[in-house]
């Protein structure tokens, strides 16, 4: 299945079904229960969605305004230099124990929706990811368990401000900016996509492919990742995992090409779709 949610043009939030480009709504129905998707995926009820939509109003894709699929995650965890071209890229040694830090939910947008360059800065980046969404709760999971734990994927964009990032040696100020990053369009349950390693992803801004690279590339791959955050965290349903962003980002290229008003910039992964946003200027 491939589920969005979204906010409807009475401003209600719900959410559905992606079918031939329509949306399938559930969330009305089931809305006392289960009044978001964290909550469907909690209570293990995609089969209840799934019977709710088949009944639901059918809805255009342009009537309404994508979230992210997951808008309210307990957590969003983000894995720093995990594509090893970006590694080669950056100078750096493949690190021993997965780079981490943390977005909050309130700076990322979903698709469609302007990601906006803060008035604090003209560095911003571009970062195409995968997004891994998790099923069900875990902790110490292990290594060959992990993909058990695995509810569902989407596209990720890790949008930075590059020089709030390098204030300090944590990451946290660049990557938390209001509305500066972007996840969607809409979820692929796990069942749909049994191989993430074997997809593809690549992204374009203003149509222009800047970056370009297999899923199998990941210095850490999902299970590697699963297994070490489990150990320091409860994994929960509706966690995301941004897994990284391969090499070509604006910040290492000469000249330095970053993110302005106008632009569009589009992830798009195999197996997935592509998310595509547009850039505006905080205050536009």
């Amino acid at each position: 299945m491939r589920i969005s949610s979204y906010i409807t043009s009475d401003g209600t939030a719900s959410y559905g079904i992606v079918q031939d480009g329509k949306l399938h709504d559930a969330g009305k129905a089931l809305h006392a229960t289960l009044p978001d998707l964290r909550a469907v995926m909690a209570a293990g009820a995609l089969d209840q969605l799934e019977a709710a939509a088949e009944t639901g109003e059918v809805l255009d894709m342009e009537s309404v305004k994508l979230l992210s699929p997951l808008p309210n995650p307990d957590k969003i965890i983000c894995i720093g230099l995990n594509y090893m071209t970006h590694i080669t890229e950056t100078g750096r040694d493949k690190p021993a124990k997965p780079s981490i830090f943390t977005r909050y939910p309130s700076s990322v947008v979903g698709h469609d929706v302007p990601m906006i360059r803060p008035q604090a800065s003209d560095w911003f980046d571009f970062e195409g990811e995968l997004a891994v969404i998790i099923g069900k709760a875990g902790r110490n999971i292990s290594e060959a368990d992990a993909m058990a734990y695995v509810g569902g994927y989407s596209c990720f964009n890790d949008g930075s401000i590059r020089d709030y990032q390098r204030h300090t040696s944590q990451f946290w100020a660049g990557k938390n900016f209001v509305d500066s990053g972007s996840m969607g369009p809409w979820l692929v349950t796990a069942d749909e996509m049994t191989d993430p390693a074997a997809q593809t992803m690549e992204t374009r801004l203003n149509g222009e492919v800047v970056q370009s690279t297999p899923i199998s590339d990941l210095a850490f791959n999902i299970p590697e990742l699963i297994a070490y955050l489990s150990i320091v965290t409860e994994l929960l349903p509706g966690d995301v995992i941004a897994t990284g962003t391969p090499s070509g980002v604006g910040l290492f290229r000469e000249p330095k090409l970053f993110m302005k008003d106008g632009d569009r910039i589009e992830v798009e992964i195999s197996g997935i779709g592509t998310l595509s946003n547009p850039i505006r200027d905080e205050g536009q």
